[in-house]
């Protein structure tokens, strides 16, 4: 296996533990006798919030990440770096996921839960958008015939810039920012700037 392939399967294997440790955040409901068990799994509604928008995080994150090692075809020390930084941050998106679920029906709490995945989110952004910069700037290590549009500064700029002004809209509607947490992560979902820059050129 190469370097390259090395790093990809060591990164897939994090997104794949991250991602799936989001579900041990829905718990199984205890009731009392004579209780509904509809009306106590309607009560867990901030878990299954919480991981929805977890789970499209940390799922779309791995799709971009996967479509940026399609422009790369080797790395160095320094780019290894920056993934592990990336990495760290995905590594961590259960602990907020587990706040907000926990706490997204609790008035001033929720925000504080809410604004915490906005800073993660935040140091998220960073870290990706320096990763890619910095092979931008190193072009031996980009695969042959890559490409990069003038839209692809935007995309980076949106969320360096969206998830901060998310963090501080999490202190006026919590449910509110969660919900455009997901609406985010479905742009990047949808989003064609590295998928353009990592196809062959002329395709």
């Amino acid at each position: 296996m190469s370097e390259k392939g090395r790093v990809e399967a060591f990164s897939d294997g994090v997104f794949a533990i991250a991602i799936t440790l989001l579900v041990l955040e829905i718990h199984v409901p205890e009731i009392e006798r004579h209780q509904s068990l509809w009306t106590a799994l309607g009560r867990e509604w901030p878990s299954y919030f919480a991981y929805v928008v977890g789970f499209l995080i940390i799922g779309v994150m791995w799709l971009n990440h996967h479509t940026t090692f399609g422009c790369i075809a080797t790395v160095n020390r320094p780019l290894l770096l920056l993934n592990l930084l990336l990495l760290m941050a995905i590594a961590a998106v259960p602990w907020p996921v587990e706040l907000v679920a926990r706490y997204l029906d609790r008035g001033d709490q929720a925000s504080v839960a809410v604004a915490v995945l906005g800073l993660l989110m935040t140091a998220m952004s960073v870290t990706f958008t320096a990763f890619w910069q910095y092979a931008l700037r190193h072009p031996a290590l980009l695969a042959e015939g890559v490409s990069v549009p003038a839209s692809g500064r935007l995309r980076f700029a949106l969320g360096l810039a969206g998830y901060p002004a998310l963090t501080l809209l999490s202190f006026v509607s919590a449910p509110v920012t969660l919900a455009l947490h997901g609406v985010l992560a479905l742009y990047y979902a949808f989003d064609q700037t590295l998928a353009r820059a990592a196809a062959p050129a002329g395709a």
